[in-house]
């Protein structure tokens, strides 16, 4: 990732210390080439991703196919996340997005926007929504 991702992903995750906290497992990308069979690539980047969840997660895949929320939306979501007492995995798939064993195996599916956003800015979009809902419920002023 650019340096620009790392600063900006660990000033966001930082920012959380108190009540949550975001802990990244990076997931290389497989190799794509001319002539790569990318369903194939989608299948084993989507294993990758469902054998990084730890046992007992609540699970919440960001799909273009998902519920699109608004911050305080998603600050509601992260209150119920915490009430829950479960660790929450956040599944973000990469160019060729995530197979139907991902989706089904998400509690929820998010959706950041009808875009297509490339993977580092939706690592920095991600950690500064889950910041920002965070502070909604903090009462924190970052919101405002």
């Amino acid at each position: 990732m650019p340096n620009w991702v790392n600063e900006a992903y660990l000033d966001y995750s930082k920012r959380l210390r108190q009540d949550c906290q975001l802990k990244l497992i990076d997931i290389s990308a497989v190799k794509r080439t001319k002539n790569a069979d990318l369903a194939k690539i989608k299948d084993l980047e989507s294993d990758k991703l469902v054998q990084a969840i730890p046992k007992g997660d609540w699970v919440v895949a960001l799909e273009v196919k998902g519920q699109s929320w608004s911050t305080e939306t998603l600050s509601g979501k992260m209150t119920q996340w915490m009430q829950q007492g479960q660790h929450v995995s956040l599944l973000i798939g990469g160019p060729e997005g995530m197979n139907e064993t991902c989706r089904q195996r998400a509690d929820q599916l998010w959706s950041l926007s009808p875009l297509t956003l490339p993977h580092p800015m939706v690592r920095v979009i991600v950690a500064e929504q889950l910041y920002r809902a965070w502070s909604i419920i903090k009462n924190h002023p970052y919101h405002r």
